[in-house]
């Protein structure tokens, strides 16, 4: 590609994110929310497809067979995708939403530390916060106040 076939490209790509009203700075923040979000429940997912004896461990202190382990991963790795394809990140919120909710009440039946509880929260206002950021109709769903 040269100079001249990438200028028409940024130009549109620019113009497309001038159409939205959402600045160029609250994309930004999206995508890095979205980034480290979706980085840490693949993760998460991914350890327990593999089994990993911490998370056997830790499924056990919460009161999970290791039967369940798996089909916990798939689920969160389920979510995450969702979460990742724009037309989807809603449907993919709201079910993060729902599988965070889980982890909040696993660990309060479980009487964990404090953080343990508040962790999947901090989670779910970042997932819901990169959303918020970037679409300017979910911000005035979500934030009207009357």
């Amino acid at each position: 590609m040269n100079a001249a076939s990438i200028s028409p490209q940024i130009e549109a790509n620019v113009m497309r994110i001038e159409s939205t009203g959402v600045s160029l700075r609250r994309i930004w923040a999206s995508r890095i929310l979205t980034a480290l979000s979706a980085l840490f429940l693949l993760m998460d997912g991914g350890m327990k497809l593999f089994k990993l004896p911490f998370v056997i461990e830790s499924a056990a202190r919460l009161g999970y067979p290791e039967s369940t382990i798996v089909g916990i991963g798939v689920t969160l790795l389920g979510c995450t995708v969702l979460y990742l394809v724009p037309r989807t990140a809603v449907l993919g919120a709201i079910l993060l939403t729902g599988y965070f909710g889980g982890a909040v009440a696993s660990n309060v039946r479980a009487e964990t530390p404090l953080f343990n509880v508040v962790f999947p929260v901090l989670f779910g206002v970042g997932v819901w916060a990169s959303l918020v950021l970037r679409d300017k109709r979910l911000e005035t769903i979500l934030l009207k106040a009357e």
